[in-house]
């Protein structure tokens, strides 16, 4: 069992009307941790635990094998956490470089914000002030759906500190978020919404599964929209030359069955990149991360050692 250590949470609408992510009561708190101890549960056990300040808040941060590799560093998409990598770590692990995986800060887990992020420069000083507090000089930075877009966020603003980006059909990232994203988007603010509904979206966005709440990881990010206010702005979708100016390697992976934005348009937009590698997995949707652990894994692996062989981390 893996022993987790919650910090002292954001509660009620009072931390929302400042622009910091809380939980929505008390009793809200206790269900999420409840759900969050079960799914850490499911996972390899962590080789260490971190909680790391920044200029917005205290992140936590697990680390989860060893190595002198440029680490790898697993961020999570909206209203979720590391258990979300629950089928992806024991098969990212073992490749010589350590892998970390980040609560989000500003979304439900461990991580506390303390200060309110309105741009994706915000959203990139705290992710370069957490890899700083590491000791992390440059890492290898894989995100899905909001991950993806904060993976690319680092990589305009603080480029100095990534090696690569690993982008798992990002949201609003190469096209704009669909009008069926906005409508799943919904359960994320309406906190009345009735269970039955918000699974419903649930099973929608993970290619239509009618059953997401019975895995760990649905349970975990119907509980974050239940229980949870995330209170930063939607983010920007990146202009034409914000992404011709990305000079990291980025291998971007299109969900075909993606209900978040149109997959050939996010893939088209993706290709002006100056050192892309785009492709679309056709049968994927937007939980292709939980859909290709084995794939996802393989092919992770083989972009970061041709990084390496190119002498770019």
């Amino acid at each position: 069992m893996t022993e987790i250590s919650f910090p002292e949470p954001r509660i009620g609408p009072a931390w929302a009307r400042r622009r910091i992510g809380a939980f929505r009561d008390a009793a809200a708190f206790e269900r999420f941790a409840a759900v969050y101890r079960e799914a850490m549960d499911g996972l390899p056990a962590p080789d260490e635990q971190r909680t790391v300040d920044t200029s917005y808040g205290t992140v936590r941060v697990y680390r989860f094998g060893s190595g002198d590799g440029v680490p790898l560093v697993l961020m999570p998409g909206r209203q979720s956490c590391t258990p979300l990598w629950r089928a992806n770590l024991p098969g990212l692990m073992g490749s010589g470089r350590p892998v970390y995986a980040v609560d989000g800060l500003g979304e439900p887990g461990c991580s506390v914000q303390s200060a309110p992020m309105t741009s994706g420069a915000d959203q990139a000083a705290w992710i370069d002030e957490m890899l700083a507090g590491l000791a992390l000089r440059r890492a290898h930075v894989l995100g899905v759906s909001i991950g993806g877009w904060l993976a690319v966020q680092v990589a305009l603003h603080r480029p100095e500190r990534v090696a690569s980006v690993i982008a798992l059909d990002p949201a609003n990232t190469f096209a704009p978020l669909s009008w069926k994203m906005l409508v799943v988007s919904l359960g994320s603010v309406i906190p009345g919404m009735p269970e039955g509904l918000r699974n419903r979206l649930l099973g929608w966005i993970s290619g239509g599964i009618d059953n997401a709440s019975e895995h760990i990881e649905g349970r975990l990010i119907a509980s974050g929209m239940r229980d949870f206010k995330v209170s930063f702005p939607a983010p920007a979708l990146p202009g034409a030359d914000e992404l011709r100016s990305i000079g990291v390697p980025v291998l971007a992976l299109i969900a075909g069955r993606s209900i978040v934005h149109d997959a050939r348009k996010a893939a088209a937009r993706a290709r002006t990149l100056r050192d892309g590698t785009v492709e679309i997995w056709p049968e994927a949707s937007h939980a292709i991360n939980g859909e290709y652990p084995e794939r996802l894994a393989e092919r992770v692996h083989a972009f970061l050692d041709g990084v390496h062989r190119n002498g770019q981390g």
